[in-house]
Formats: C-alpha cells, structure tokens, sequence
C-alpha cells in the first residue's frame, strides 16, 4: 500500500458504492441523518465510500475513523471482516463496528465511541517527536 492514498477509487468500485448508498439498511439510514452535513461534532463522514481498497459504510477522515453498522449475515463473514480491519488499522484507520440491532437500540453508545476517537484525534500533535517539521520554512509550520 506504500505510495497510495488512502482513499482510492476504481470505476468499478465507484459504481459498488452508488448502488450500496442506494440501499441502507434502517440502521444506516438513521446513522447518516445525525453525522451528515457535519452535523455531529463538525465531523465530515462520507458514506460508502472506498477506502484503502474496501468500501465502507461510513468514513470521517480527518479523524482516521471507519464506521462499519453490520446486520446478521456479517457473523457468517468474520474473518472476512476482521481481514478488512486488519487492512484498514495498518493504514491508521480505526474501525468501530456495531450491530445493526444493537446501534438502533441504543445509538449513544456507538456515538460515544466516535466523540472519543475524535478528542483523541485532536489532542495527538500534528507531527511526531524528533520529526523534521522544524525543517519546514518558517510560514508553513502553521507558526
């Protein structure tokens, strides 16, 4: 995965997306009305969209977090799932993955889960220790 971005698209999989954006399950649906437009904590999420290879439910990249809302079939694909998040944590994606039953009865929890990465996002600085950010000129240190 060296040299790609971790969002890319094939024809093929933009097609995939469109008709899976199409068809949200219930859980989904709800999911997206509270995180769109950024209305939950200003965080942009993007719904099944492509990233790194694997089209997931939803994305907010700015806090390097997918969202995955599965339904029942998703126990007869666990390792297929869990070779999916292995892909996504090695990108520096954090996966959150909730039932679908389990998010409509209580979608606080899930919710919680996000308003945690994202303080943890936000606190981490933006460049490592010992990093060569101070070899960048003066005005684009943010200074």
């Amino acid at each position: 995965m060296r040299g790609r971005p971790a969002m890319w698209q094939t024809p093929d999989r933009t097609k995939r997306a469109r008709r899976q954006r199409r068809a949200l399950t219930r859980a989904e649906e709800i999911f997206w009305r509270i995180v769109r437009d950024r209305r939950f904590d200003s965080l942009k999420f993007r719904r099944q969209t492509p990233v790194c290879g694997v089209i997931c439910d939803f994305a907010c990249t700015e806090i390097r977090l997918v969202v995955e809302l599965d339904g029942g079939v998703h126990k007869l694909h666990e390792a297929q799932d869990a070779e999916r998040d292995a892909r996504l944590e090695q990108a520096g994606f954090m996966v959150l993955r909730s039932g679908n039953e389990a998010f409509l009865s209580d979608p606080n929890v899930l919710l919680g889960a996000i308003r945690l990465r994202a303080a943890q996002m936000r606190t981490q600085p933006p460049h490592p220790p010992r990093s060569a950010s101070h070899l960048l000129p003066r005005g684009e240190k943010g200074e």
